[in-house]
């Protein structure tokens, strides 16, 4: 750290001149799905009907049994600073919630609690790698993974997986892509955007080849766990083998399940001196997540009607799901992956590419988009943003109703290109 002691009399910047941005704010760039998002109501605002599948934000209100457990903190004073990694009450919460549903035994100084999922997933990376250091990650992949990486240095290794694969990392895959500069695999399972669920035996041959090639660690992004559809099942891959609870950090969090996205509670398990070095970078970046917010995850964890609710958001989900398919196959050269898990409908447009729309002609998927929300109004992202060009993500969180009047637009739309 070097100090410099300025005369009072020195010339410093003069207030006409701009502040120059760093390397990291240059090289980072905005999430697609929010800037989608803001786009679409920015449409709204100036009165256009638009339909929007951008975000990935359940449409149901948080159950009112945490609703009332917040207004029950703020009631007994739960309103101040917690400590930067959560509370003691929390983050036993989450332990016991791990106990019963994997088998999963861990302890408070196992867990932090961040704000987001997202805020784990920077700060786990932030604690687990740097400059020189290589994270591997499967594509198509949630917009933020790469630029998380990028920001502490570290370089970001994509694998691209297909449509016909499932969206599927396979061991061979894996094993070529590592190195001796390997330091993360990240794994997402239910996958944004594909909704993409690995089986249980997938995971352990990918686990094992990276434990057999490796002295890494798993960064296991798990917060679309209790969305599963069918005969697809979760797994947590910290249970997989033995030596996995001492290699992998475990994301998850609230945002999800419990429709709870502005709450922002997000939590990492993994060993206690990794999460020691988390909570160090934690408690620098922000005084701590939310002390509600905090309270009110303790009844949406221990509570038994939580089960419940979740169930029948899951329900819902598995019903627009079938509907959302269903509308797609049904449109002319668009070729759809059925989702496992998640609330995501994530297709193939390539067939449009070179033809013309009201004037305009689409060649990739960022133009598909553009046009489409210009022309018809329907807001989709674009699959590069993603890591997979040719490819449109939907969120299908949103009422039936909403599905059936936007994909309705688009088959309209579709006709029209020549």
């Amino acid at each position: 750290m070097r100090v410099v002691r300025l005369h009072p009399r020195s010339n410093g910047v003069t207030s006409s001149e701009m502040i120059r941005t760093s390397k990291l704010a240059d090289s980072v760039k905005p999430s697609a799905t929010l800037a989608a998002g803001a786009k679409a109501k920015k449409l709204k605002a100036e009165g256009v009907d638009v339909t929007d599948f951008s975000l990935g934000e359940p449409d149901f209100d948080t159950p009112k049994h945490i609703q009332a457990a917040a207004v029950e903190a703020m009631a007994k004073g739960h309103t101040h600073y917690t400590p930067a990694g959560g509370t003691a009450e929390l983050k036993a919460a989450i332990a016991r919630w791990y106990s019963r549903n994997y088998g999963l035994e861990v302890k408070g100084e196992n867990v932090i609690v961040s704000n987001g999922a997202k805020h784990s997933i920077h700060t786990a990376l932030a604690a687990a790698v740097g400059p020189g250091d290589e994270v591997i990650i499967p594509t198509p992949y949630w917009v933020s993974y790469s630029d998380l990486v990028t920001m502490t240095g570290a370089a970001a290794v994509l694998v691209p997986t297909t449509l016909e694969s499932g969206f599927k990392l396979t061991p061979a895959q894996l094993k070529v892509a590592i190195t001796p500069k390997t330091k993360v695999l990240m794994l997402n399972s239910p996958c944004n955007p594909t909704g993409t669920v690995y089986t249980k035996a997938e995971l352990e041959a990918l686990a094992d080849t990276f434990l057999e090639s490796s002295d890494g660690a798993i960064l296991s992004d798990e917060i679309y766990e209790q969305l599963v559809y069918g005969d697809a099942k979760p797994t947590c891959v910290a249970t997989l083998r033995p030596q996995l609870k001492d290699r992998t950090i475990t994301i998850s969090g609230a945002s999800k399940s419990y429709a709870m996205t502005g709450w922002r509670i997000g939590w990492a398990i993994a060993p206690a001196t990794f999460i020691k070095g988390m909570d160090t970078i934690q408690s620098q970046e922000t005084s701590c997540p939310s002390s509600v917010s905090q309270y009110a995850m303790i009844t949406a964890l221990d509570s038994p009607e939580s089960p419940k609710c979740v169930a029948e958001m899951r329900t819902e989900f598995a019903a627009r799901r079938e509907l959302t398919l269903k509308l797609l196959k049904a449109m002319p050269g668009v070729k759809v992956h059925e989702p496992d898990g998640a609330f995501y409908a994530f297709f193939d447009i390539s067939a449009y590419f070179g033809k013309t729309f009201a004037g305009k002609k689409v060649t990739n998927s960022t133009d598909f988009c553009t046009v489409l929300l210009e022309q018809a109004h329907v807001n989709l992202v674009t699959g590069e943003a993603f890591g997979a060009e040719g490819f449109v993500r939907m969120s299908f969180a949103c009422s039936r109703a909403n599905i059936e009047k936007g994909l309705g637009k688009l088959a309209e739309w579709l006709k029209q290109g020549q």
